[in-house]
Order: structure tokens, then C-alpha cells, then sequence
């Protein structure tokens, strides 16, 4: 397993479900595809575990072409306990599994 961490920006994805998303620095999505390389899950997904101020869960990150990255959801779950909106800036620990 091999650990991130990085800061970025929550943002929210104007479509009908309203998701929110921090989008990985491009340099960190390029170290993951070189590593861990395209995957066969569901949509190139990479399964990852997630620190975010006290929240910590699994899940998976997604390509997105147009941005050149990976986007990580974070659930509403994870937003009221840790307060946070659309241009927030969050401190993320990111571990890649696999």
C-alpha cells in the first residue's frame, strides 16, 4: 500500500445527483497510474482508503479525462461531521491499495 497525502479543493458536481469531489493534484494521479496502472474496475477505478480530518473510509477513486486526474467523492456522511462545503479546502491522506 502506499500513502498521500495532499490539500485541494471540495467542489460539487452541478449535475441532477449533486455529488461533491476533491480533485487528486495531477502529478499524484500520474504517480498512480504509473503504479498501479489502468485498472479493470468498474470505470478504471482505483480502490483507495480515505482520511479526511477525523473520517477515515474506503472506497475507490474515478478518472476523469477532462481534468487529466483522478476525482475522489467524498459522501454526505463525511461532509456534516467534518463541516464542510463546495470551496472548502480540505487535507487529505489518500492510500492506494493494490
Amino acid at each position: 500500500m502506499t500513502a498521500y497525502a495532499f490539500q485541494t479543493e471540495l467542489w460539487r458536481y452541478e449535475g441532477e445527483a449533486g455529488w461533491f469531489f476533491v480533485s487528486l493534484p495531477t502529478e499524484l494521479a500520474d504517480t498512480i497510474r504509473a503504479e498501479h496502472g489502468p485498472q479493470a474496475r468498474g470505470f478504471g477505478s482505483v480502490k483507495v482508503s480515505v482520511r479526511l480530518g477525523s473520517s477515515q473510509w474506503a472506497t475507490s477513486v474515478f478518472p476523469d479525462a477532462a481534468r487529466g486526474t483522478y476525482l475522489l467523492p467524498v459522501k454526505k456522511s463525511v461532509r456534516l461531521a467534518e463541516g464542510l462545503d463546495a470551496g472548502d479546502t480540505v487535507a487529505v491522506e489518500l492510500t492506494v491499495f493494490g
